[in-house]
């Protein structure tokens, strides 16, 4: 058993599968969900990964060695493999380890974030961060869950995208003053839902506000795929 600073507290492993969100939609892909996350959003679609009012965390988490980790991404012919949670860089440290092994390998990396944690200095420059700040709807308190000067750090990378869960009105104005008050590009919008219904009806919602803005839309594909079916 590896030594306790490069154990990582895990969800799941799944895979392959195809990216869901973002500008790698659509690409083959491998998933590694860390459990744990300092945010409480009301819509989280992966709320097994920290609501333990309502969750056995003993049940939905394993800690596993990193490198154990990385040995079973190595069996998955995928070449992009996304690390998301949770929020994984609550677990920096142990996260590095997984992450040098898996860019000396060849394979791209994207850490999915909600952008309240600061990227580390010490991870590869191959990663790619698909950092997705929570808006009001999400029904955290705003200073809890926008932190302008991470999302500036995260910016400052070169290797950031900005994803926006946006649900109504409300969410539009505070994703336009975001992204002027931090510069923030490019800006990806996409619908919350659990059901493909719902989805259909977020991407009506959202596209013409997309065109107008110059905005990527996403469309969770996984969902329209799968629905909220667990480990696709």
């Amino acid at each position: 058993m590896s030594g306790g600073t490069d154990l990582l507290r895990v969800a799941e492993l799944f895979g392959p599968t195809l990216q869901g969100e973002g500008p790698s939609t659509g690409r083959h892909a491998v998933f590694v969900r860390l459990s744990g996350c300092n945010l409480s959003c009301s819509w989280c679609d992966t709320p097994y990964t920290w609501d333990w009012s309502r969750f056995d965390r003993s049940a939905e988490s394993q800690v596993m060695p990193a490198e154990d980790v990385g040995a079973w991404v190595a069996g998955i012919p995928a070449e992009l493999v996304v690390i998301t949670g949770g929020e994984p860089l609550l677990q920096h440290r142990p996260l590095g380890v997984l992450l040098a092994r898996l860019t000396a390998s060849g394979r791209r990396v994207e850490i999915e974030t909600n952008g309240t944690v600061p990227p580390p200095r010490a991870f590869p420059a191959e990663i790619v961060y698909n950092v997705s700040p929570k808006l009001g709807s999400s029904g955290v308190p705003r200073a809890r869950r926008l932190r302008p000067a991470a999302l500036r750090d995260f910016r400052d990378t070169g290797r950031a995208v900005f994803k926006f869960v946006v649900a109504d009105e409300q969410d539009l104005a505070e994703l336009c003053a975001l992204e002027r008050d931090c510069d923030l590009s490019p800006v990806w919008v996409m619908p919350e839902g659990i059901t493909r219904d719902d989805v259909l009806a977020g991407l009506s919602f959202l596209a013409d506000h997309a065109v107008a803005r110059g905005w990527n839309l996403a469309c969770r594909l996984h969902t329209l795929l799968w629905g909220d079916t667990r480990g696709r």
